[in-house]
């Protein structure tokens, strides 16, 4: 079967046949064994009895006393083999059988079949002697136990039991698995054009809501990274025409008027609009590798080192002065984080009047690494905004001190891969960059 459905009604059918079939054949087994328990007991009982009383009384005048209406066939045989006595049913009949109790095995049990007719027989040797008469108390067999009726019987309600279990099974695989066909078909609609469409997630915490949940997650990364490779073509597209047409522009000037054109001028000018487009275009790669596979391998990172690390290669135009907690360790890719650190003090070190203050701590399970400058405020609308792509909030200070526009946008971005975070908090008469992120167990 290729369906998950029929497969697990199979796999169900075949484990209750497997489970059923032998309980039916011991149940079987255990009522024949219980009923023929009972008749045996009974026709124990019953030679007993009459061999108790014919040892104390003698043979009594007529027909032996039926005392149990089951047991309706009594005789007492003396050697030979010579009936002496017999109950009314049992008068007219020859020895009921023709085991003969021995003086060390005085009670034997017996079946005896006559004419499509089968007892179930008890003889008792009255005494030690070797002339002792035998007597035998015996039972017509039940019918359940000589016939296959109880077995066809428990057959059918097996069948029956196996036949249930496949149909609820059917039934409720099929309930079971309704969620999953509406969620394929909800995800064979989903194409590489719109990644925003997500599967319907059913109610609960199942493992079908998992699946659901999992999907869409999926496609909240897809989208993520569709997005991304779209932003990327964006702002390629639009921060790389700058440097290109001004180099154009250059050399196109310099073709039209060659006499006219300091090479080593149009050469300086060339290489710092090649160094820009290098700038930004290591960003925008950074910017879409960071997240994916490509830097993955995390460590455990002491974030007062790498700090320390960072601030000893800068040579800033304004000092910066650390205050470092120790022991503050996270797990994460050093070289991002070095990055996020330097990305993040650049931005500190380009708009600071005298200074720059850095204090790295932990504090509920986080590192709160603050860097704070001196510079004007950043107005609380622009908080956000200072994250995206190629936001500058003075746009030809930031070209003349060589950033991107990048820098913010890649510092969240590698907080966020981290599972931390990143923002602008209040400070009077300058900016306050506040980081955060999970220290490691």
């Amino acid at each position: 079967m290729r369906s998950l459905r029929g497969r697990v009604t199979l796999i169900t059918t075949v484990a209750a046949a497997s489970v059923l079939i032998p309980a039916g054949v011991g149940g079987v087994a255990v009522a024949k064994a219980v009923i023929e328990a009972g008749v045996w007991n009974a026709t124990r009982e019953t030679a007993a009895r009459t061999s108790a009383e014919v040892r104390e009384y003698g043979l009594p005048p007529g027909d032996l006393k039926v005392t149990n209406p089951h047991v309706d066939l009594i005789q007492v045989v003396k050697p030979g083999p010579r009936v002496v006595a017999a109950s009314d049913a049992a008068e007219s009949l020859p020895p009921l059988s023709d085991v003969w109790p021995t003086q060390r095995d005085r009670v034997v049990d017996t079946t005896s079949c006559s004419n499509g007719t089968c007892r179930h027989v008890t003889a008792v040797r009255m005494s030690l002697s070797p002339d002792s008469a035998v007597v035998y108390a015996a039972e017509s067999s039940p019918k359940v136990l000589s016939s296959q009726v109880l077995d066809a019987v428990v057959l059918g309600q097996v069948a029956v039991l196996v036949g249930l279990a496949s149909w609820a099974t059917w039934l409720v695989t099929g309930r079971a698995l309704r969620p999953v066909k509406a969620i394929r078909a909800e995800l064979d609609e989903v194409n590489i054009s719109d990644l925003s469409r997500r599967v319907t997630q059913p109610r609960g915490e199942d493992e079908v809501a998992g699946l659901a949940a999992s999907i869409n997650s999926t496609l909240a990364r897809l989208e993520r990274s569709a997005e991304q490779q779209r932003q990327f073509a964006s702002d390629a597209s639009h921060e790389l025409r700058t440097p290109i047409a001004g180099l154009r522009t250059q050399l196109e000037s310099a073709q039209l008027y060659p006499e006219d054109t300091d090479v080593r001028e149009l050469a300086d000018g060339a290489l710092r609009d090649t160094d820009r487009l290098e700038a930004i275009i290591t960003d925008l790669l950074l910017l879409a590798r960071i997240g994916s596979r490509v830097d993955m391998a995390k460590e455990r990172v002491d974030l007062a080192e790498l700090v320390r690390q960072e601030i000893s290669r800068r040579r800033d135009r304004v000092p910066v002065e650390p205050e470092l907690g120790e022991g503050v360790v996270v797990d994460g890719v050093r070289l991002q984080l070095a990055r996020l650190v330097a990305n993040v003090l650049d931005n500190a070190v380009r708009y600071a009047e005298s200074g720059v203050t850095l204090d790295l701590s932990a504090h509920e399970g986080q590192a709160v690494l603050v860097v704070e400058n001196d510079g004007a405020e950043i107005p609380e609308e622009d908080r956000e905004r200072i994250f995206e792509r190629f936001t500058r909030l003075d746009a030809a200070r930031s070209r003349e001190a060589g950033g991107t526009g990048l820098g913010l946008a890649i510092a969240r971005a590698i907080a966020l891969a981290h599972m931390g975070t990143i923002a602008v908090e209040d400070r009077t008469g300058g900016a306050r960059f506040v980081l955060r992120l999970p220290l490691a167990p």
